[in-house]
């Protein structure tokens, strides 16, 4: 294949490369509501286990990110939010991603970019500790999602269409690969294929606490955005004439 038909690949990280819900998800949802504790008792609000986790996952359902919320009714700093909520005492010893990683990105045809919520500091060291990270030709943490001067995350469109413009790629070349399937929706508008990884779907005790109010969505079914869905991201290669046709699966 040339490399102008080639597909660009955008890979989520958490829960699509490796499985986040085992015990990093946990973490974050602890150190994200000692966070947003400190921040709704310095305001005067309430700030019990109940109005952190209405705080949280309202502000996650309402702005698809708990931090947008936080920024903008709290006036907290971006970086001081991320920083607290990715602090781990020993990060390499609570990944667990599946064998086989590395030798993917190898088989896969085309550019692969990192497109990840999560802030780079984090995101570098799980994709070194995976060897991954030389399988990348860009990296796009939650720091650079931004459009307009304002912060964008998944699944923002307005971030999708600026990703494309930079990259100087069209829509139709692009292959979003989520576990997050809202994320897909907006990308299959535009006119990526999508890809919904499901593996860890169903330890979604901790994830559901961490930023994810569907997490008991019927993960069986595959909504009309969805042109594959996998149980794990190694089972692409078997899928890859699927995605060059947009035949469904």
């Amino acid at each position: 294949m040339s490399s102008r038909s080639s597909p660009v690949w955008l890979f989520d990280l958490d829960n699509t490369l490796h499985n986040a819900s085992h015990a990093i998800f946990p973490a974050i949802t602890a150190n994200m509501n000692g966070y947003i504790a400190q921040v709704l008792a310095a305001s005067g609000a309430p700030a019990d286990a109940e109005a952190v986790n209405a705080a949280r996952l309202g502000y996650w359902r309402r702005y698809g990110a708990t931090l947008l919320g936080m920024i903008h009714h709290h006036g907290v700093r971006a970086e001081d939010f991320l920083r607290e909520a990715h602090r781990f005492d020993d990060l390499t010893q609570m990944i667990r991603a599946e064998r086989g990683l590395q030798r993917l990105l190898e088989r896969l045809p085309g550019r692969k970019i990192l497109l990840t919520n999560a802030p780079r500091g984090y995101s570098s060291q799980v994709l070194r500790h995976l060897g991954l990270h030389r399988h990348f030709a860009a990296h796009v943490p939650i720091e650079q999602m931004r459009v307009h001067g304002r912060l964008r995350p998944k699944p923002s469109r307005a971030l999708l269409k600026k990703l494309l413009a930079r990259e100087g790629i069209r829509a139709s070349r692009c292959v979003l690969v989520e576990d997050t399937v809202h994320h897909l929706k907006g990308a299959k508008t535009l006119g990526m294929r999508t890809v919904w990884i499901t593996q860890y779907l169903q330890r979604q005790a901790a994830r559901a606490q961490h930023s994810m109010p569907h997490a008991q969505q019927r993960f069986s079914l595959r909504p009309g955005y969805v042109d594959v869905k996998l149980k794990s991201v190694l089972g692409l290669p078997r899928r890859m004439a699927k995605l060059r046709t947009g035949d469904r699966s």
